[in-house]
């Protein structure tokens, strides 16, 4: 057992929470927003999509990376219902952004948004791509991804703040010594 998770794993983590929030504050309500007959909504939606697919990736790498790397014990908040809300939590993350990414690139498959945008088709962009089922569903995805991190940063808040158990050094970069046994034997959900 380990005390922090592998450094692999911490960079991928905080390069897919930045990237995620640029993502959904970008791809949301600016993109969002604008006239699709906008020159700046073509170079917008280019990057969205390139941006999108390096999430994809880097998520798979994170999943990689969790599954054949030594991992902290699991954390323990002293109710059993927390501890299952906190798992449930972060594999709903992982399940979301996942449908995002592959929301996006259905969405980007049937709007023909490859070719406009990484093809230089020419075609201008679809009117209206609420026309798209998985336009809907990357949306409704989005809403339910930002509550989820909202709780994933209130349950950061409640380690801090109130159990003081300074749960986020695990996901920080630093020696990754062995936990004593009764360490590991305290804690008893992955975080």
């Amino acid at each position: 057992m380990t005390t922090r998770y592998h450094p692999v794993l911490v960079a991928l983590h905080w390069i897919l929470a930045l990237m995620i929030f640029m993502a959904l504050v970008v791809g949301g309500p600016i993109m969002a927003a604008m006239e699709s007959t906008d020159p700046q909504k073509l170079t917008g939606m280019t990057g969205h999509i390139i941006w999108g697919m390096v999430v994809g990736v880097l998520l798979l790498l994170r999943l990689i990376t969790r599954f054949v790397t030594m991992k902290p014990a699991k954390a323990n908040t002293g109710k059993t219902a927390l501890n299952t809300a906190a798992g449930l939590t972060h594999w709903a993350m992982y399940a979301l952004v996942a449908g995002m990414v592959l929301s996006g690139l259905v969405m980007a498959n049937n709007a023909d948004l490859f070719a406009i945008t990484l093809g230089g088709s020419g075609d201008p962009l679809p009117a209206d791509l609420a026309v798209y089922p998985a336009r809907v569903a990357h949306g409704v995805i989005a809403n339910v991804l930002t509550a989820l991190i909202v709780l994933h940063v209130g349950g950061w808040a409640f380690h801090q703040f109130i159990l003081r158990d300074r749960l986020i050094s695990r996901m920080w970069f630093g020696k990754r010594q062995a936990a004593s046994q009764a360490e590991a034997g305290q804690q008893t959900l992955e975080v």
